[in-house]
């Protein structure tokens, strides 16, 4: 058999960590600027810790691992008998992948609150897992790279956060991204508006699925789920929404009339929008978007996700939203938070297309000892180390091979120099240097090499 890897999953090249290693750092760098501290959370959570959190798409997504022994020991015979796979799967399986960062972050907050300094920033790059269908643009493992503040319910927060998608994408070169934003309470409201409110979950479930597969299927699905025509049809306008953020919010603010919980929500997004509208932004376009509505059950107010430029066939390529709650699934109440993620294979897909990685220089050795024989090698190595404590990338080739088969692997990685040793320069104490580029050579003493190479 030949080897392969599960679908949903990729192997990275040297040049593809390096690209992936400066999307990284670029949301790192502004990570920090923006005042963020980093943590890391495990790979595995205890199932209850994930399991409820993301409504009933997403814990059919989640990645169950099998207790470790005899698993199927503590089965109950009948269960395994009636394959009710749902229920043996708690018999036998107690800890999940992650699938994503924020409910491992909400837990975090909650097991270190005596340690934290609130309002508490931090951000977190690590991979998550899910069991999708993959597809160009979504994998079962990739990366999220989330920033989140907890203990503050101040909307300046969701200001930063547009401002903070706006200088990542802008430093990537990528202009013409689209923040859109919506709002959980006016999605609430607009379900009360429409007596809907016990299908709050499916309605937003549905509506957000707009864009993905069309107005006719989104009603159909709501209808599948109890929401009657006569609500669908008190929603249509949501369907056509057309014009500037400030006409769309008065159109809202009209619909909304009636509901409180959706007049706050018009509320909260009106001073979100104005005060960036006030501040400006560097490339990127802020949308209000009523059909966004992300399926998440815990995001309570602001939802954000981001479209690729224009032109660009991908999903959001970051998202998402403020949940005040979300903390006292574990104990924890009145705590409140709001968080972003960026989607870096999504980022790393849309960069690729349209062109905008920079030439990358692979990690190599800044000179290669030839290989002429064990003692050769010695003595070179001597040298190896020396140059390695002056932190000049330096490399021995491993095997005493033809001299040609050696220069064609400092060409073919690119290393600037070579350093040839014989009996001659071991009897001078010296060191042959050529210059792979100009193909001039020098005898130097290691004290001269060290010093030429460090200033080249």
């Amino acid at each position: 058999m030949k080897p392969s890897i599960p679908k949903g999953t990729r192997d990275f090249s040297p040049t593809e960590v390096a690209n992936r290693t400066y999307i990284i750092n670029t949301i790192k760098t502004t990570f920090e600027t923006f005042g963020f501290q980093p943590i890391e959370t495990p790979s595995f959570e205890n199932s209850s810790t994930l399991m409820g959190k993301y409504g009933d798409e997403g814990d059919r997504l989640i990645f169950k691992i099998l207790n470790s022994g005899d698993f199927l020991k503590k089965a109950e015979d009948k269960l395994l008998l009636e394959k009710d796979s749902l229920k043996v799967t708690s018999q036998i399986s107690e800890k999940a992948l992650r699938y994503d960062l924020t409910v491992p972050f909400a837990r975090y907050v909650v097991q270190h609150q005596n340690e934290i300094t609130f309002p508490f920033k931090r951000y977190q790059v690590q991979p998550v897992w899910r069991a999708d269908r993959p597809q160009k643009g979504r994998f079962r493992e990739f990366f999220q790279c989330d920033a989140d503040v907890v203990g503050s319910d101040s909307l300046w927060q969701e200001v930063e956060f547009i401002q903070l998608y706006d200088n990542v994408f802008t430093k990537l070169g990528l202009t013409g991204t689209t923040i859109k934003i919506n709002n959980r309470k006016i999605l609430s409201g607009i379900a009360e508006v429409i007596g809907a409110q016990d299908k709050l979950i499916d309605f937003t479930v549905a509506l957000d699925k707009l864009d993905k597969i069309g107005q006719e299927k989104v009603e159909a699905e709501m209808i599948s789920k109890g929401i009657s025509e006569e609500a669908i049809q008190k929603v249509q306008p949501l369907f056509s929404f057309k014009g500037s953020n400030s006409e769309n919010l008065d159109a809202l603010e009209k619909m909304l009339q009636t509901s409180e919980e959706g007049k706050k929500g018009v509320e909260e997004l009106r001073f979100v929008i104005n005060s960036v509208t006030e501040l400006g932004l560097n490339s990127a376009n802020l949308e209000v978007d009523v059909t966004l509505a992300r399926g998440l059950n815990y995001y309570t107010g602001a939802i954000f996700e981001v479209a690729a430029p224009k032109g660009v066939k991908m999903g959001s390529i970051g998202g998402g939203g403020r949940y005040d709650d979300l903390t006292g699934i574990f104990g924890l109440k009145d705590v409140s938070g709001v968080g972003i993620s960026f989607g870096l294979d999504r980022i790393y897909l849309v960069l690729e297309e349209l062109g905008l990685f920079k030439t990358v220089d692979l990690p190599k050795p800044k000179v290669l000892f030839v290989n002429f024989g064990e003692k050769e090698a010695l003595y070179s190595m001597k040298a190896i180390t020396k140059l390695r404590a002056e932190n000049v990338k330096s490399e021995l080739y491993p095997d005493a091979a033809k001299m040609k088969k050696q220069m064609n692997y400092a060409n073919k990685r690119e290393i600037e120099f070579v350093v040839l040793v014989g009996s001659r320069e071991m009897e001078n104490q010296e060191f042959t240097l050529k210059n792979m580029i100009s193909g001039e050579q020098d005898n130097l003493s290691l004290t001269t090499l060290i010093n030429k190479l460090k200033q080249s």
